[in-house]
């Protein structure tokens, strides 16, 4: 069994964000991996107008799927979850989806459809003219990590990123949520994307989780989250 984790917008090195849960699980025995999302410039690419988009992050997220037949729970992050509705599409290794704060999208559906009428939010900072987007650093301890320590939330804006704008607009061909079995973690403290919205969100998961964090738990609470996949990891082995 091996877990695959694809992180959300506008930040980088997957590594460093889901690395405190990658080594409570590493501890059981259960390896994981983070591709990287070309669009937020992980591939050597600035992201703009003509940088990486969404199809290239399902790319680099598929080829890492396709390259082990060892059973696999692929894990979505907030934007991520846009990721895996199409990367996670038809491969048998993969066994479930787990969602964290994220979008399970319908065919044709792309992230502004999650999105509100009025704009972007006041926590982004979106440039048309450089047809990028990314969280404010002076926004992102107190919306999105308000409960980590203060070590982390620090260290967090060094791996903010600035990703491209085009992946807002970018709809998914395919969603593997229709075939995969999957979970929804809802982040009950989560000041970026309120809990009700992901309550509405989680309709289409078979299962509903509710942790109490803001929108990273697998920094926060990375014991919850470990035990949420350690708990999926078991029912998939009987």
């Amino acid at each position: 069994m091996r877990v695959v984790f694809v992180h959300g917008a506008c930040v980088k090195d997957g590594a460093w964000w889901w690395g405190p849960t990658a080594a409570l699980l590493q501890e059981h025995g259960v390896s994981s991996v983070t591709p990287s999302l070309p669009s937020c410039g992980e591939g050597g690419i600035p992201g703009g107008h003509d940088g990486p988009g969404l199809m290239d992050d399902v790319a680099s997220v598929r080829e890492e799927l396709l390259a082990s037949d060892e059973p696999t729970i692929v894990v979505g992050h907030s934007y991520g979850g846009i990721v895996i509705a199409e990367a996670a599409a038809g491969i048998p290794s993969v066994r479930h989806l787990v969602l964290i704060s994220s979008y399970l999208p319908e065919i044709g559906q792309s992230l502004s459809d999650f999105g509100g009428d009025n704009g972007p939010a006041p926590f982004l900072d979106a440039s048309v003219e450089t047809g990028t987007f990314t969280v404010r650093p002076d926004l992102l301890a107190e919306t999105f990590l308000q409960d980590c320590d203060a070590d982390i939330q620090e260290e967090a804006t060094n791996h903010l990123a600035l990703q491209s704008l085009r992946v807002t607009g970018e709809p998914v061909s395919v969603a593997a949520w229709h075939t995969v079995p999957s979970t929804y973690i809802v982040c009950a403290d989560d000041r970026g994307t309120p809990a009700a919205s992901q309550r509405q969100f989680a309709l289409r998961a078979d299962t509903v989780v509710d942790i109490a964090t803001g929108h990273h738990p697998f920094l926060s609470r990375p014991t919850a989250v470990r035990d949420v996949l350690l708990g999926l990891a078991a029912d998939l082995d009987t």
